[in-house]
């Protein structure tokens, strides 16, 4: 935000400040007259409320508009792995994402918070970014427990609301994120591309006329039909595809076939 863009919001408000003195002030008067109308005064009031929400809905608005400006674009140093210890996607950690977009929520006045409400079908994880004007949005997702690798059942809790936090507070003030490297540290653990939802379902087709024996090599060697790497696509078709052949003939032709 510009020094001139800071400078008009401040500009303005004394102009919303007197307005709503005026208004503050006829409630005021019409309160001390002894035929005062107590209807009136209930009408006077709520639109004074709705004046002043208007308003700080209003420098909300202007104040987040000129904030995500200079969000910052944060680093993904995060990584989810197969079974296999492979990196398949990478996503912020929160407490990256919370490091840096501190300055510029100080800066407009912004502030954000989070509750964790009673919810039965899992963890809830409800963010709450507050204005300095008064105003606020609210947005809540919720998560099952994260039991993935060797979690304790605290870790499991931890690590959904940790993905609660990253993503509601991704919703609310709308930053980037992008792989990068570790400030030296080496390289940062690049994503291998996976197979598409296609070409993971005519595997997954395959494997399951498959023997046991072949459904067990390809489990070690690839994880799931969905972790297979593209480059390797052709090759694991074509491996499956003989495997189902071989599987789906009769014992007596697998006996000749072994002979020969």
């Amino acid at each position: 935000m510009s020094n001139l863009a800071v400078k008009d919001q401040v500009e303005r408000l004394p102009a919303i400040q007197t307005e709503s003195a005026t208004i503050m002030s006829i409630i005021q008067q019409v309160a001390m007259s002894p035929d005062a109308d107590i209807d009136k005064m209930e009408r006077l009031m709520l639109m004074h409320e709705r004046f002043q929400a208007q308003q700080a809905k209003q420098q909300y608005d202007d104040a987040l508009a000129h904030m995500q400006e200079e969000m910052p674009v944060i680093g993904e140093r995060g990584g989810i792995k197969d079974k296999n210890g492979r990196v398949q996607s990478t996503y912020a950690l929160w407490e990256d994402v919370n490091e840096m977009i501190k300055p510029a929520m100080a800066k407009y006045g912004f502030a954000i918070t989070f509750r964790t409400p009673r919810n039965e079908r899992g963890i809830e994880v409800e963010g709450v970014l507050s204005h300095r004007a008064g105003h606020r949005e609210v947005t809540s997702i919720v998560l099952p427990v994260d039991a993935s690798g060797s979690k304790n059942g605290v870790q499991a809790v931890a690590s959904s609301v940790s993905y609660g936090k990253r993503y509601t507070a991704g919703l609310l003030l709308n930053f980037t994120t992008t792989g990068e490297d570790d400030d030296g540290n080496g390289p940062a653990a690049q994503v291998t591309p996976r197979v598409t939802s296609a070409q993971a379902a005519q595997l997954a087709i395959l494997l399951e006329k498959c023997s046991d024996k072949a459904k067990e090599a390809f489990k070690k060697m690839h994880g799931t039909p969905a972790s297979v790497e593209k480059s390797l696509f052709d090759q694991v078709l074509a491996m499956l595809t003989k495997s189902a052949t071989q599987n789906s003939k009769p014992a007596e032709d697998k006996d000749n076939e072994n002979n020969q």
